[in-house]
């Protein structure tokens, strides 16, 4: 994962003690380093210990930011002292960034409360918040008012925030793409171009018949087919499989892959239920969880909105997404469900796991037209959940985000399922009924719905709702 850069803005004012704002500096810049992230920063020759104070030093560190626009991901203001209000958020305007913004004041001890040591960086944060709204500039909170640099909590505060700025950046000219047409008894996973792309989201679409045709011409000794074939059976246990049907797999996977990288996508959602199976032969479930294992997230039934969950939540967690059913209750315990799918989740999500052929659909179009699914349990640990959708009845995006527990608890099923403990579900799944979403649910193995709520709320716009 590529390194998040933040540019960084010290705030200074002159009564309060220069030192604190020198100190601050270092501190800053070392614990970014310390946790991997890239900093640009005015130099301490630029300005007074390369802090912001006069209007002078805001032009200077807008110039800065705007000649590296194109590698700063987001801005961290940080107040070591009161700081002045008016250069940091000139700063920030004539820099020309559009990118999350963080807050952090240090807070001040008791016993150093005399002029020699007290920040005031509690007030001065008021005063930078203050102006940056009636800039109209979106900015971040840290959790507590006041926090230290050099704290484990503001190590979560910084996680978080980069978090933040991967979802934005993201987000910003995203492409999917949607391979055949929506499956007809899917409306649940309706949606709008137009609303997507008001928020810079870009859907490719191409006919599955059209990529059923590329695949025809190739022949079976193609060197690339070769070579997805061998990547296939690297991949997950495959002995059961008839050779026939995983080279099917492979040309069908190669094609796909072949046009991701001419459309440049971050994804894709692919028509399943029941076309390929009855009119090729296969599932392409094994090819979805390689693509969403290689943080190419792909989601079945052409559930685009549903790839767009998938894919906020890569971007926060920095690992692989499924899309999952809300499927069943686990016996009458409130607050656990089942969750399913066929499945095309991302191997990395069971603790075992191998392809096999997919149980529902073989009744009625036979077995040996359905392999292809990455069957197996998952593994306990905490996630993220997320969805978003477009309603298009009030022209917006919308979404909801909280987080959970994988349990180990007993359960005899088929496909790649797991047990999930959310606190208060039963009211999760009232709202989930009464705004009307999908069925659908996109899942993470890590913990970041603070981190999409706020990004998806104030730097995008969209109606959020953080369960907890």
């Amino acid at each position: 994962m590529k390194k998040t850069t933040f540019g960084v803005i010290v705030g200074n004012r002159g009564f309060f003690p220069d030192a604190l704002a020198k100190e601050g500096r270092k501190n800053i810049l070392d614990v970014l380093k310390k946790n991997g992230f890239n900093s640009v920063a005015l130099s301490m020759q630029e300005t007074k210990y390369g802090t912001v104070e006069t209007f002078a030093d805001a032009k200077k560190c807008a110039a800065l930011f705007a000649g590296k626009g194109e590698k700063i991901d987001g801005i961290i203001v940080t107040l070591p002292n009161f700081g002045d209000e008016k250069g940091v958020a000139e700063a920030i305007k004539r820099s020309g960034l559009d990118v999350p913004i963080l807050i952090q004041a240090e807070p001040d001890v008791k016993d150093g409360m005399t002029i020699a040591g007290r920040r005031d960086s509690f007030c001065g944060k008021i005063s930078v918040c203050n102006n940056l709204r009636q800039a109209g500039i979106p900015y971040t909170l840290t959790n507590s008012h006041t926090v230290g640099v050099t704290s484990a909590q503001f190590k979560q505060e910084l996680d978080d925030f980069a978090s933040i700025c991967r979802i934005i950046k993201g987000l910003k000219n995203a492409r999917f793409g949607a391979i055949g047409a929506r499956t007809g008894a899917f409306n649940t996973v309706r949606y709008s171009e137009k609303i997507l792309e008001l928020s810079g989201i870009a859907v490719e679409t191409i006919d599955l018949s059209e990529i059923l045709g590329r695949v025809d011409l190739l022949a079976d000794n193609n060197r690339a087919v070769k070579r997805k074939l061998d990547a296939i059976r690297k991949y997950t246990p495959c002995q059961s499989v008839p050779t026939d049907k995983l080279l099917k797999m492979a040309k069908f996977g190669y094609v796909i892959d072949r046009w991701i990288k001419e459309t440049e996508l971050d994804g894709t959602a692919i028509q399943c239920w029941t076309a390929l199976e009855e009119f090729f032969g296969i599932v392409p479930c094994t090819l979805m969880s390689i693509m969403s294992e290689s943080l190419v997230p792909s989601a079945c039934e052409v559930d685009i909105t549903g790839l767009l969950g998938m894919y906020i939540l890569q971007l926060a967690g920095g690992s692989p997404s499924a899309l999952l059913d809300w499927n069943n209750n686990y016996g009458s315990d409130p607050d656990k469900a089942v969750l399913f799918h066929c499945s095309n989740l991302p191997k990395s999500f069971f603790g075992n796991s191998k392809m096999d052929y997919q149980e529902i659909i073989a009744g009625s179009v036979g077995k040996e037209n359905t392999y292809g699914t990455i069957v197996g349990r998952i593994a306990p640990a905490k996630a993220t959940f997320c969805r978003t959708t477009t309603d298009d009845a009030t022209g917006i995006i919308s979404a909801y985000v909280g987080e959970g527990q994988f349990t180990n608890d007993k359960l005899d099923t088929f496909g790649g399922y797991g047990v999930m403990k959310i606190a208060d579900l039963q009211i999760l799944m009232q709202y989930i009924c009464r705004m009307g979403f999908e069925h659908h649910v996109a899942v993470n193995i890590s913990q970041k719905a603070d981190a999409i709520a706020e990004a998806l709320d104030t730097y995008m716009g969209w109606e959020v709702y953080r369960h907890e």
